[in-house]
């Protein structure tokens, strides 16, 4: 069937571009469980092309539901053998919808990418002495998701002498509470810079 082999390629393109959309998201949570920190770097270029990415994934989906939808026509037909001829798997309209739900479950990771980086332990934090409690907000460049945020801030959670963190990829940056008797300005620079983001002077 001309109409179920197009599908097919068309799903499998639009599955690649929904990867690939979602990559400079996935690429911290591939860091986390690599326990490699900069790999997130790797894959930052891909960010201003997301919203384009996206929207070719969702036109050649829906490019492919149609095809798939559509039918065969008997013009379509080199003989009537073939139209009794069962499409492939990959040809399916079954196939197509685990597809799609992936790209869906892709393009929307940012929204939920957070929850797989662990939580700091309740109790963990010190209370410091009066007096060697300071703050410091630095200025990130390559964040672009929740993920990110989640990325930095796992590494901070790691710094003996953090105190607190509040990290915000829309603003580009990270509010860092730290005892300064335990820990200085460097040495959190580079556990935010361990990320593969650039600590902006």
């Amino acid at each position: 069937m001309i109409n179920a082999k197009k599908s097919g390629t068309y799903t499998g393109v639009g599955l690649l571009s929904a990867f690939a959309a979602s990559l400079c998201c996935i690429s911290p949570i591939i860091a986390l469980f690599a326990g490699s920190s900069s790999l997130a770097s790797n894959f930052l270029w891909l960010d201003p092309a997301r919203p384009y990415l996206v929207g070719l994934s969702i036109a050649i989906l829906a490019f492919a539901w149609y095809l798939n939808l559509k039918g065969v026509k008997s013009s379509d037909l080199d003989c009537n053998c073939q139209a009794t001829n069962k499409p492939l798997f990959i040809q399916s309209k079954s196939f197509l919808s685990i597809v799609t739900l992936f790209a869906i479950t892709m393009m929307a990771f940012p929204l939920y990418a957070d929850i797989f980086y662990p939580r700091p332990k309740a109790g963990t934090t010190r209370i410091s002495i009066a007096g060697t409690k300071q703050q410091a907000v630095f200025n990130i460049k390559g964040m672009t998701c929740q993920a990110c945020e989640a990325h930095v801030d796992n590494e901070l959670s790691k710094v003996n002498g953090v105190l607190a963190y509040k990290t915000s990829y829309s603003n580009g940056n990270t509010l860092v509470t730290f005892d300064r008797s335990k820990v200085d300005i460097q040495t959190l620079e580079k556990a935010i810079q361990r990320t593969g983001y650039k600590v902006l002077k």
